[in-house]
């Protein structure tokens, strides 16, 4: 089987992998692999704390990628010898004042009624636990299972990992899809040139459904959704391990690297495409972070940057067979799409072989915003 995946991010470079490792032959487009979301991204691999309420389907799925994870890393590493800075030392998730600890509570109590391990914290507790956590955070709750993992040394290995398996590259933009007796059979690329395959897929996050040719409502909208995140770095270990923050409502991280850098992220932005960093979207996550780290003042500026991330209409992933025969999409990951990594590759790779697929895959089929199913 031909296919072609459209788009190398995370979630395109592990699904090329997966489909080349299962026998088929498979194209991958992008003029500029691993240069999206995928370099901005911090790497949490956080199911649980980034849970909210009324997504225990994006829970199952969260929670069935992470616990893939420590396998899909050996395998990824033991190929490559690439190391994709993987650690399990799981995350802290503090409060700055009453309200946002009872925020914390909330949320602890629904996790206990889902069966999900988490600790209660006092707020002398997170302090033993990270001791650079300001005198006045009020508690806050350890998820020992979750971790972290280098976005930006993972996209590396992927792309080892597909060229070991065979995977052809091709560093041009997908300009229109190739559509034959209703059926997807290709893309056509910038240059003129035409890619045929038995099936398509378009993993290219919010620009999957900008190809020419495609036909009207095929794939659901999926909207840029801005993130802007600092990169500072610290001569001696600053946090143990990643520490998110809620600050008066709003939502702060922290992800340490081994080698001393350490990823501040992330605003939340409805802006369409504009990637522009700026002095607000900075001050608001870096005044956060002072209030629960004051020391992180001191650390060495090292950049900022920002990215889209793909958000679809209910802000769940999107991943599977379109109602045009030959064409598949897998986006719309929204903040998730490092941490769904595995498992998406998995759902992918499996709808694109005609294998088995995962079950915690049905609840993100793309029909699910069809007229008929909505109505």
């Amino acid at each position: 089987m031909e296919i072609v995946i459209v788009g190398a991010g995370v979630i395109g470079l592990a699904t090329a992998w997966r489909a080349a490792a299962g026998g088929a032959a498979v194209t991958l487009v992008d003029p500029e692999p691993a240069s999206g979301a995928s370099a901005v991204a911090a790497g949490m691999l956080t199911p649980v704390s980034e849970l909210t309420y009324g997504e225990e389907p994006l829970l199952r799925l969260g929670l069935a990628s992470r616990d893939r994870y420590g396998g899909f890393v050996a395998e990824l590493e033991d190929l490559t010898g690439l190391d994709t800075g993987y650690r399990t030392d799981g995350i802290i998730e503090v409060a700055f004042d009453s309200d946002d600890l009872g925020h914390l509570d909330d949320l602890r109590h629904f996790q206990e009624s889902l069966g999900i391990p988490v600790e209660a914290l006092t707020g002398r507790e997170c302090r033993r636990a990270e001791p650079m956590l300001a005198p006045g955070v009020r508690g806050g709750l350890l998820a020992p299972e979750d971790g972290s993992i280098d976005p930006r040394r993972l996209t590396p290995a992927l792309l080892a990992a597909g060229e070991r398996t065979g995977v052809r590259l091709v560093r041009r933009r997908a300009a229109g899809l190739l559509v034959e007796r209703d059926a997807a059979v290709g893309v056509r690329l910038d240059d003129g040139t035409e890619l045929r395959a038995d099936r398509v897929l378009l993993a290219a996050g919010p620009w999957s459904g900008d190809l020419e040719g495609l036909p009207s409502g095929t794939v659901p909208p999926v909207r840029p959704v801005k993130g802007q995140v600092i990169r500072l770095r610290a001569r001696t270990p600053f946090i143990a391990r990643s520490t998110r923050g809620i600050v008066q409502g709003s939502s702060v991280y922290l992800v340490p690297r081994a080698d001393g850098e350490v990823v501040v992220g992330a605003t939340q932005e409805e802006l369409g495409f504009d990637t522009r960093v700026t002095a607000g979207g900075l001050w608001e996550l870096l005044r956060d972070a002072r209030e629960l780290l004051p020391g992180i003042t001191e650390l060495e500026f090292a950049e900022v940057s920002a990215g889209l991330r793909p958000g679809s209409p209910d802000n769940a992933p999107v991943m599977g067979p379109t109602a045009l025969p030959g064409l598949y999409v897998g986006t719309g990951h929204f903040r998730n799409g490092v941490l769904l990594t595995p498992v998406s590759a998995d759902i992918l790779a499996a709808t694109l072989l005609d294998a088995p697929v995962p079950d915690v895959a049905a609840p993100f089929a793309p029909d699910r915003f069809s007229p008929e199913v909505t109505s």
